[in-house]
């Protein structure tokens, strides 16, 4: 049985490292690791080993782990999208709830005047200062309808907002797992002119970085909450503050707390909570974990954000390799020639592209001997080659 060295680059869950087997063994150094798990460390400046196979992040976003570089070096990054959703959707509701009604302002209040014998009388004239709106009958609006978006405008359909979702790329699963009554608009501007709320569940990418500004907050009702649980890339936090003071925005609720922000008139500024529940941890780790060991295991893919999803199933041949490779034309034909002029016969073969990258797992009836191992990796397109089994 194979063995593999992993490091934790920060605490992992341990209902999720219980799913390890006695042949994977911890290491604490980065650079000796086959595979890497990982939350929010940088992984900028750190020089991965030659042995390192993969990197799991246990969380959604991988902003921190330097993907596209590790693609060339034939390293697989993964992600656990949706194991943390039910997390940031409560946290969602959660901002939406405190935006409308000014209930930290009342416990602050309260907290400032606890030492007030009469404070249960002194309550019934103070609180008119906190008064606010309910959520049930506005508009909520959803942009990105993924694991989370989805789940959030699920939630709002059942507080009695009237939701309206927007996603360009709404996948046929995420279709189905929607509420009936959520309405599918088509383009973002309908989301900005008609909800009183808004919140944004899309990945931090160039286009979509600096997404609600100036320019799409003067589209938007005036006294819209806008809340942020995704990247806090995605919105200019200058014109949010302007919009503030002007009176066009009455809160904007941020889990990313940060100078800007942080302290400000109108903001409500949470210390990064969405996905910090002991469930969502928990299945965070227990997913990363699954996740690595297919990869290393069988060579399958799932979960990867630098390399296509690919499979073949559990791995019942004398051989199984993995190549990762560049995406560029012939790459099958010269795979089946080495094989073939080496006599090995290839039984199953999977072969997936994504961007620049490709990666193809060969199923054969015999062992893969080195020398052809070596023939493979000689290709100038070929960026790594495994031996699976």
């Amino acid at each position: 049985m194979k063995q593999y060295k992993y490091n934790c680059l920060n605490p992992i869950a341990q209902i999720g490292l219980d799913g390890l087997p006695d042949n994977y063994i911890r290491t604490e150094k980065f650079e000796e690791a086959d595979a890497v798990f990982v939350r929010s460390a940088k992984m900028d400046e750190l020089v991965p080993g030659d042995g390192l196979l993969a990197v799991a992040r246990a969380g959604a976003g991988v902003n921190n782990i330097p993907h596209a570089e590790y693609a060339k070096k034939g390293i697989v990054v993964f992600n656990t999208p949706g194991a943390n959703a039910n997390g940031v959707k409560e946290l969602v509701i959660a901002a939406m709830l405190l935006a409308s009604r000014d209930i930290t302002g009342g416990i602050d209040w309260v907290k400032a005047n606890a030492d007030d014998a009469n404070i249960a009388k002194t309550a019934e004239k103070a609180k008119k200062a906190f008064a606010g709106t309910e959520i049930a009958g506005k508009k909520l609006g959803v942009i990105g309808l993924g694991a989370i978006g989805q789940k959030v405008a699920n939630a709002a359909i059942e507080l009695g907002m009237d939701v309206y979702g927007y996603d360009p790329y709404l996948s046929v699963d995420a279709a189905w797992n929607l509420d009936h009554a959520v309405r599918h608009c088509k383009n973002v501007e309908s989301i900005y002119r008609e909800c009183d709320f808004i919140t944004i569940h899309v990945p931090a990418l160039d286009s979509t970085k600096g997404m609600i500004n100036a320019e799409t907050i003067a589209l938007m009702k005036r006294g819209v909450i806008v809340i942020n649980a995704a990247r806090d890339a995605l919105v200019n936090e200058k014109d949010m503050l302007d919009a503030i003071e002007s009176g066009k925005v009455r809160k904007y609720v941020s889990d990313f707390p940060n100078a800007t922000t942080a302290g400000k008139k109108g903001c409500i500024v949470i210390p990064h909570l969405g996905a910090s529940t002991e469930e969502s941890e928990d299945n965070c780790a227990v997913m990363a974990v699954k996740e690595m060991r297919e990869f290393l295991e069988t060579g399958n893919i799932v979960n990867s954000v630098n390399y296509p999803a690919c499979s073949l199933g559990v791995p019942n041949k004398a051989g199984r390799i993995a190549v990762c490779h560049k995406n560029v034309a012939n790459m099958i034909g010269t795979f089946t020639s080495l094989l073939g002029n080496a006599n090995i016969n290839i039984d199953a073969i999977a072969n997936k592209s994504r961007g620049d990258f490709a990666y193809t797992l060969i199923d054969t009836d015999s062992p893969v001997p080195p020398q052809v191992v070596s023939a493979l990796e000689a290709s100038d397109a070929v960026v790594r080659v495994r031996v699976v089994k």
